[in-house]
């Protein structure tokens, strides 16, 4: 089996080995590919590899051999799976590896909000502390977790490991939805204009839809505590960043905490870079080393029990 994969370097910058895919075929890898480059690149190929790199209907009609694709994230909306399907070639992805690694890169930005850290070991560094008439110093109020109201928007596995942290911190979580049985006595299930104005922070982990696209913009911000934390390691349009921008710069609410953009990379003129009490980080909360081990020992297994006739995480089954 002829095995391309297109965008290999964001899974394994160098840190990991193929060497586990590569004994189920003759594996080409690719650092990066432009769009311009699929139908070339997989001419040959009857199995594929892609965590960003769109594979839409009209490449797929001139891969004559293509039998597999296998996306190597949980997201799979850069491949057209209903031509796919039409077209006889089924399309896994790998869910659940990066549970504990994004639910804590959620907490990281939380903590640099309440207590800037970065910020002030940077001070530090530049000597304000040497300078300083008393003994501690701090240019931001300190907030402490314990007591505060955390609402989780998607409680799936990610907002409920983000949950069992935040219990960890003596925090109080609300939910507007739960899918434990039997019911999660530890959320309060609410409707989402309550949690909105009770919490007081909120945590973005939902897919994104047609009916979460947008999901945060000015009416609802505008309904959230002027002392309430955003956060976002989810999707960047569930966001509308133009209205967050608004809302930080007239502090209508507190501070924001994203992992995610609209558009990635993102233009240099984002209006979010200019917005205070704003910190982004690179769509990197996936990409813990542990997790993205996980996801390459999923990614090969997955087209392994294809080979073997039985498929696992099928998404257009």
């Amino acid at each position: 089996m002829k095995i391309v994969v297109l965008d290999g370097h964001t899974l394994n910058p160098g840190d990991l080995s193929w060497d586990a895919l590569q004994g189920l075929g003759g594996c080409e890898i690719y650092e990066r590919s432009a769009s311009r480059e699929v139908v070339p690149r997989l001419k040959e190929a009857e199995a594929a590899f892609t965590n960003k790199v769109v594979i839409g209907r009209g490449a797929m009609k001139e891969l004559p051999n293509l039998r597999y694709i296998g996306v190597t994230a949980t997201g799979f909306n850069i491949v057209d799976v209903q031509a796919a399907k039409e077209l006889g070639i089924t399309v896994t992805n790998v869910p659940a590896y990066g549970t504990d690694s994004v639910a804590q890169a959620t907490f990281a930005l939380l903590l640099e909000l309440t207590n800037h850290a970065g910020h002030h070991a940077e001070t530090v560094r530049a000597g304000k502390w040497s300078r300083c008439p008393d003994f501690c110093y701090s240019d931001f109020p300190l907030i402490e977790l314990a007591g505060l109201n955390l609402g989780i928007i998607g409680y799936g596995r990610i907002g409920q490991q983000v949950g069992k942290i935040a219990r960890a911190f003596g925090m109080r979580i609300i939910t507007t939805q739960t899918w434990s049985e039997p019911p999660n006595k530890e959320a309060q299930v609410v409707d989402l204009g309550t949690l909105l104005r009770q919490s007081d922070v909120i945590s973005l982990h939902c897919p994104l839809t047609p009916e979460t696209k947008g999901l945060i913009n000015k009416e609802r911000l505008a309904v959230m505590k002027a002392t309430a934390f955003l956060l976002n390691t989810s999707r960047g349009p569930l966001i509308v960043e133009d209205d967050l921008a608004e809302a930080l710069h007239a502090g209508r609410i507190a501070g924001a905490g994203l992992d995610v953009l609209s558009v990635e990379p993102p233009v240099e003129k984002n209006p979010l870079f200019a917005a205070p009490h704003c910190f982004i980080t690179p769509h990197q909360a996936w990409a813990t080393r542990a997790a993205r081990q996980r996801l390459m020992s999923v990614a090969v297994e997955n087209l392994r029990m294809f080979q073997k006739g039985t498929p696992q995480n099928v998404v257009n089954g």
